[in-house]
């Protein structure tokens, strides 16, 4: 028995070190932290978080291996759970920049508390564990959403965003729950094995129809996207950044688990040569329409970060189209992508935070001339946003290219899916045109201001890092690919 709850606490080893550090951050803010000036209070608590982030990674190098009934923690779930810290971590950085208000302690420890929901939420296999931290994510990012309290935009995207977050939990718990009726099981694995050769009947297709729903509203597909556009505009920058990168990369992740292991029997086709019903179709078409609506409606917007929401919309269906693929390639090919883009989107994000708070506002004519006031940031806005609309050889093009490529070569005699694809790179040639409108307003425009833009040094690190990776992504993309492909075959 002794060994066993060895086994959970090395599973949980992660979790248990960053539940400390949320604790620690709470106590020291109010001790100490209180009795200082507001920057300093930010460095103070921001400091603290980083060494327990930090701190939170050196268990993973002794978890591999673990496989349970509820945690399972394997060479690709390490993988993910680093991910998710360093993006924390990045996060964490930009924050202690940026006016996050009064409450400096309970703003970190709620983006802690946001990251334990994420780790949790890539080590399990079982959906009420599933649910359990997905809720914990997302309550976590309800009251970051709402952090600046005096700010109506804020209060008013926390409320769209929590109504919407509460009516998917429900529908994924209904959809949970009739999963549970048919199968007797609440195991992935177990599911998979329960709904194999047994087709699609009407209580499968209700049930899995309502977690696609529960789900979908987390990565922002359409049409559960309605919340994205006003929590991203109203939520503080770096929040922003946060629910467009870590919570994207944790529900992108269980999605391939829940859908490639659970529902590997209910897969149906989204090919043009006869819809089936199944996952695949409702992605198909989900994903078609989030290419769509994404990126025409970002056309029109003079927010940047409310363009920025539009555009995590369109990738979304990028992504659905490797997915929909419902193949070991187009699970490695969305979760290199999902990689990718959460470095990317957080690097424009930072820079958005690292700018707007300088230059008095986030729409498009707050970044007029900004060449010539923040140099250094401009270039790395540039590279971030030639990723985001596929320009080679950065990280977002390969990405996008292993996305394609996935969903051709598993129909490659019928070419049932050229459909999406050659929508997918309309849509990402549609993308460049509102791209370059906002490079056009940082190098183009004049600025109305010449005063150059000073922004501390661990700020800039930490968004140069998050370029380089891009570009190393873009040019050395084969082996991270082939070790995603080596571990993806093992689920």
């Amino acid at each position: 028995m002794s060994g066993a709850y060895f086994q959970i606490f090395r599973a949980l080893s992660s979790e248990t070190t960053l539940v400390l550090v949320a604790l620690a951050v709470l106590t020291l803010d109010l001790l100490v932290g209180r009795k200082r000036e507001m920057a300093k209070r930010r460095e103070l608590v921001g400091a603290v978080a980083l060494f327990g982030l930090a701190l939170s990674s050196v268990p993973l190098v002794w978890q591999t291996g673990l496989v349970g009934e509820t945690l399972v923690v394997n060479p690709l779930t390490v993988i993910f759970k680093f991910v998710l810290i360093v993006l924390t971590a990045l996060t964490v950085l930009i924050s202690v920049d940026h006016d996050v208000g009064t409450h400096v302690g309970e703003y970190f420890a709620m983006l802690i508390f946001g990251a334990i929901g994420m780790l949790l939420l890539v080590s399990t296999e079982e959906l009420l564990t599933i649910f359990v931290a997905l809720e914990l994510t997302s309550i976590s990012l309800f009251v970051l959403t709402a952090f600046h309290k005096h700010s109506l935009r804020s209060q008013e995207a926390a409320l769209k965003y929590f109504l919407f977050g509460a009516i998917s939990s429900a529908f994924l718990l209904f959809g949970l729950s009739y999963i549970y009726g048919l199968t007797g099981a609440t195991h992935l694995r177990d599911i998979g094995v329960a709904l194999a050769g047994k087709g699609t009947n009407p209580l499968l297709a209700v049930g899995l129809l309502c977690v696609l729903v529960g789900l979908g509203f987390k990565v922002a597909m359409v049409p559960f996207h309605l919340w994205a556009p006003d929590a991203y505009e109203g939520a503080p920058t770096p929040v922003t950044a946060f629910i467009a990168t870590g919570s994207k990369v944790a529900s992108f992740f269980v999605l391939v688990k829940v859908l490639m292991i659970g529902f590997a029997g209910a897969v149906g086709s989204a090919s043009s040569c006869g819809l089936q019903s199944g996952w695949a179709m409702v992605l198909g078409l989900a994903g078609a329409a989030s290419m769509l609506l994404g990126n025409f409606a970002a056309i029109v917007q003079n927010n940047v970060k409310r363009l920025l929401a539009y555009s995590s919309i369109a990738h979304a269906g990028y992504i659905l189209v490797g997915l929909v693929a419902a193949t070991g390639t187009g699970a490695t090919a969305v979760l290199f992508y999902v990689i990718v883009y959460a470095i990317t989107n957080l690097g424009a994000f930072g820079v958005v935070a690292a700018l707007a708070s300088r230059a008095g506002g986030d729409d498009l004519e707050h970044f007029d001339g900004m060449a010539k006031r923040a140099p250094f940031l401009s270039l790395l806005m540039l590279i971030f946003i030639l990723s985001l609309a596929g320009v080679p050889p950065l990280g977002g093009f390969f990405g996008k290219f292993y996305l394609f490529a996935a969903a051709v070569e598993c129909d490659a005699q019928h070419f049932g899916l050229l459909w999406l694809v050659i929508l997918g790179i309309l849509m990402s040639a549609v993308s460049l045109y509102y791209y370059l409108i906002l490079m056009k307003h940082i190098y183009v425009v004049p600025a109305k201001n010449d005063a150059r833009i000073a922004t501390p040094g661990y700020v800039n690190m930490a968004l140069a890092l998050c370029a380089v990776g891009v570009v190393l992504l873009g040019v050395f993309p084969e082996p991270i690919l082939a070790l995603l492909k080596t571990l993806v075959l093992r689920l």
